[in-house]
């Protein structure tokens, strides 16, 4: 049982401490982080909830929606707008929440505490192999998905013109990209086995973008760089 805790919880915890000292010029209170991680855990219960009944009232178009469906309306809606509630709530207005990098560093802790989750529920009822799949796939999937959340939240926070599309932008862009992942999963086409592993570097690179755009126009960059 212990065993496979610790392969369910240990690629959470090790890019939780990725991101933790990716923050290099000015990082988060642990206090905070602690509550984001939480925050995660604790919105699976509602989603829980929201997803069993899209499930039951699911459309029944024609039999190719099924994936698409639970891929992008179940799984990523669901997910995706807890996630985002949950920063709204938790982070928005916090004071610590003071430059557009905390954006991505509190919604992609968020999302961790939701992918731990996750992957004890997915390790516990099919195995170690399972967990070991998930630690290189769903696990930093749910963090990229973090720091695309993230990036628009950081813009909208301190560029009011664009508040409005930015927090639009916050929400549907990780929907987008959580919903092809799952859709390319849940279509179980042997072709697609290549595009998924195609699709699963392009999210990476795109994310790491994303962390070196808003790190290396952080507000504390300079004042470090006096020191």
């Amino acid at each position: 049982m212990m065993y496979l805790l610790v392969i369910a919880i240990a690629p959470v915890f090790i890019i939780a401490i990725y991101f933790y000292l990716r923050d290099k010029y000015e990082r988060e209170p642990i206090q905070l982080l602690t509550k984001s991680l939480i925050a995660g855990c604790v919105i699976v219960i509602p989603i829980m909830f929201l997803e069993r009944f899209l499930i039951y009232i699911e459309p029944s178009f024609f039999p190719d929606f099924h994936a698409f469906y639970t891929a992008f309306v179940v799984a990523a809606f669901s997910e995706e707008l807890f996630k985002y509630l949950a920063f709204i709530l938790l982070i928005w207005n916090n004071k610590n929440f003071n430059e557009k990098f905390d954006g991505i560093i509190y919604a992609v802790f968020i999302a961790l505490g939701f992918a731990m989750i996750e992957n004890i529920m997915y390790v516990f009822n099919y195995g170690a192999e399972v967990g070991y799949t998930r630690a290189i796939t769903a696990v930093p999937g749910h963090a990229i998905d973090g720091i695309a959340m993230g990036f628009h939240f950081g813009i909208a926070k301190f560029y009011p013109r664009k508040r409005k599309i930015q927090l639009v932008y916050a929400l549907i862009i990780p929907i987008i990209l959580h919903g092809i992942y799952d859709f390319i999963l849940f279509s179980k086409m042997n072709q697609l086995g290549i595009i998924f592993l195609i699709y699963l570097v392009y999210i990476w690179l795109i994310g790491f973008k994303r962390i070196k755009i808003l790190s290396d126009v952080s507000i504390y960059r300079k004042i470090v760089k006096k020191k």
